[in-house]
């Protein structure tokens, strides 16, 4: 008796991008990049102060697991130049005619100690195929501590860092 060989059909199968490289921080120089962004978040803010500051935030942070996601699945992935699937890349300018483009990122803050570790499983994939550098905050108190205090909150697993709109 012979074995049929099972064969998978792959060609209308997806792959995804290989994972992005993460960065991590702990430690002192996780200290050092803390301070650095909450000076720079201080300075920005003593700049413009028409705004009340939950709402400023808000303008300049996706703030939240599911914030984060939202902004990543309205960015368009970034496709490599070898383009094999046929199909014609849309610029921004095709897609958003008639539309305000989307809010784009510039870099993802995320949490290790996040607990089940299935609420941020997706945000490393996402963030690489739309060419998003994900930063991984690690600290003794808790990662998720740390990026809280960062926006007056008690905690938070993600923030994503928003591309300021140039008028």
């Amino acid at each position: 008796m012979s074995r049929k060989s099972k064969v998978s059909k792959s060609s209308n199968l997806v792959v995804p991008p290989p994972p992005q490289e993460q960065i991590s921080y702990e430690g002192e120089s996780l200290a050092c990049l803390l301070k650095s962004i909450e000076r720079k978040i201080e300075s920005t803010r003593l700049l413009d102060t028409t705004l009340p500051y939950n709402t400023w935030l808000k303008q300049q942070f996706s703030i939240g697991v599911n914030d984060v996601t939202r902004v990543l699945e309205c960015m368009p992935p970034i496709t490599a130049k070898g383009n094999t699937s046929g199909q014609t890349p849309l610029t921004t300018t095709h897609i958003y005619l008639n539309k305000a483009p989307p809010l784009q990122l510039q870099a993802i803050l995320l949490a290790s100690d996040c607990n089940p570790r299935w609420l941020t499983k997706h945000l490393p994939s996402m963030a690489s195929s739309r060419k998003v550098p994900l930063i991984v905050v690690k600290d003794k108190k808790g990662g998720s501590v740390s990026l809280g205090e960062l926006v007056r909150l008690k905690t938070t697993i993600a923030i994503g860092i928003k591309v300021k709109e140039v008028i």
